[in-house]
């Protein structure tokens, strides 16, 4: 899932950056930041090659990081309001303006939001639909009796353990 918001660095060596969230990790409190908090680790290095570094970035706690007002691009704290239409909207604390929620993006590049059905695609009601009428019998029990086969002996049950 990208949500790709602007935040601003508090804490650490990147103090004062700004960047694009790219991962949340809501278990661990946790956000990365597109190409800040990096750190280089060493890798390929076999008998005929020297191997090289790559740059990955590390997560950063979520305290340490705050929302950038898109009005003036300084960080500010969130408040969470409704609106008068009943929408539930984020608020700068700072300036009293409302911070759009980012557009969330699923893992397969579809935006949920900008969906349009196709000719394809199964109606709402069509997938609510109930087709299925439950029955207790067993499925020999209903083949039986669609093909209207007659037969008065009833299976002994057997106990699979």
């Amino acid at each position: 899932m990208s949500f790709f918001f602007q935040v601003e660095i508090l804490a650490g060596k990147d103090k004062g950056k700004q960047g694009k969230v790219t991962q949340v990790f809501r278990h661990r409190n946790w956000v990365i930041l597109e190409g800040l908090n990096t750190h280089y680790r060493y890798v390929g290095k076999t008998n005929n090659y020297r191997g090289s570094y790559i740059a990955s970035e590390a997560p950063i706690l979520v305290r340490d990081v705050a929302l950038v007002d898109p009005s003036d691009r300084k960080p500010t704290e969130v408040d969470w309001k409704f609106t008068e239409e009943g929408d539930r909207v984020r608020v700068s604390l700072r300036t009293g303006r409302i911070i759009p929620k980012p557009v969330v993006e699923r893992r397969d590049g579809i935006v949920p939001q900008q969906w349009k059905d196709g000719p394809k695609d199964t109606s709402p009601e069509d997938a609510l639909e109930k087709t299925h009428v439950p029955s207790l019998k067993t499925l020999e029990e209903e083949v039986m009796e669609k093909l209207g086969i007659q037969e008065t002996r009833r299976h002994r049950r057997s106990f699979w353990y």
